[in-house]
């Protein structure tokens, strides 16, 4: 996993800013407000000795230094209440996510984390770099702030995946329908083509890896024969990702697919190494299954920005399983 990934261990917040800087500052606390998109990382288990732990989760530490960034981060959204407390139980509720998304191999890829981070950064007119500085002098750091943000993009594909059978109510799509004609999707059965790096090499090979993926897509015989194509070459794995209708395909992979040409999808860089997915074989379908997830898509889109009860049902679950101590 790429260093992103991890909780960082900058030290304590400088002091004596520059006053434009305080100004920046202030503003990007109240742009936080509206934040709506931004969150995690899969971290592996902090060493205690970089800082005192201040919780435990199922193994592995919260450090005091990561709830003074937390903390930091909270004050910049105008927080009110325990600031202290408050980072705790955030950081535990990530933690558990983020233990969630890496046993289910769900994590956003670290491009769309520095895609998200660069969008916030304009947003607020300024360019990545200089708000790295802004959230490192805030107290908070980039890579804080970077780990939040994937773990608030990745998560709600977990959620989707595990709820993606449940209805938001009984009634049948025949029934919801009142007499119309099933709306019309277009099906994709998708396969995954991963070119792995493993973990010790990320950085130093990744380009070479680019590269061969992106050279075997006009060679990719088809989904029948894609394993014993990825046979013939080194550390290649194929994913049968199966049946996808439009309106559920995860916001990762739409613009791939819509820019597809032939019967593969340019590349992108994940945690896992190069990938691409190959297209073995779309339609437009207007069965039941294809009007419910269409009519599924649409109440998401009108309840955006409320809790979802399924979120909070899930974090629910892992908080009761888990091992948490110093809370």
């Amino acid at each position: 996993m790429l260093k992103l990934f991890q909780r960082d261990r900058a030290g304590s917040t400088p002091e004596g800013a520059p006053r434009g800087m305080a100004a920046k500052s202030a503003m990007l606390g109240a742009a936080f407000l509206t934040l709506s998109v931004l969150a995690v990382p899969m971290a592996p288990p902090v060493l205690a000795a970089a800082s005192s732990v201040a919780v435990v989760v199922n193994g592995t530490a919260i450090t005091n230094g990561d709830v003074a960034k937390r903390t930091a981060f909270l004050r910049l959204q105008h927080a009110k209440g325990n600031l202290s407390k408050m980072a705790r139980e955030q950081l535990v509720d990530e933690e558990l996510k983020r233990k969630e998304i890496s046993r289910l191999g769900m994590s956003v890829s670290t491009d769309d984390v520095d895609a998200a981070f660069a969008r916030f950064a304009n947003s607020n007119k300024m360019k990545p770099q200089q708000m790295a500085q802004i959230l490192d002098k805030a107290g908070v750091t980039a890579a804080h702030f970077k780990a939040y943000i994937a773990i608030q993009m990745s998560w709600p594909r977990v959620v989707n995946a595990r709820f993606a059978s449940t209805r938001s109510n009984g009634a049948a799509p025949a029934q919801r329908l009142g007499g119309k004609e099933k709306p019309v999707t277009t099906e994709y059965f998708l396969q995954q083509v991963v070119f792995v790096i493993p973990e010790s090499k990320r950085g130093k090979i990744t380009g070479k890896r680019k590269a061969e993926a992106e050279a075997s897509r006009a060679k990719f015989p088809g989904c029948e024969q894609s394993k014993a194509f990825a046979a013939t070459m080194r550390d290649v794995s194929i994913i049968n990702l199966g049946r996808v209708l439009a309106p559920a395909m995860p916001d990762d992979w739409k613009p791939l697919i819509e820019k597809a040409k032939g019967n593969t999808t340019g590349t992108r860089v994940t945690p896992r190494g190069v990938e691409y997915l190959a297209i073995c074989k779309q339609r437009q379908v207007n069965d039941d299954y294809a009007a419910e997830v269409v009519f599924k898509a649409e109440e998401l889109g009108k309840q955006k920005g409320a809790k979802d009860p399924n979120d909070e049902a899930y974090l629910a679950e892992l908080r009761k399983k888990a091992r948490i101590s110093g809370l």
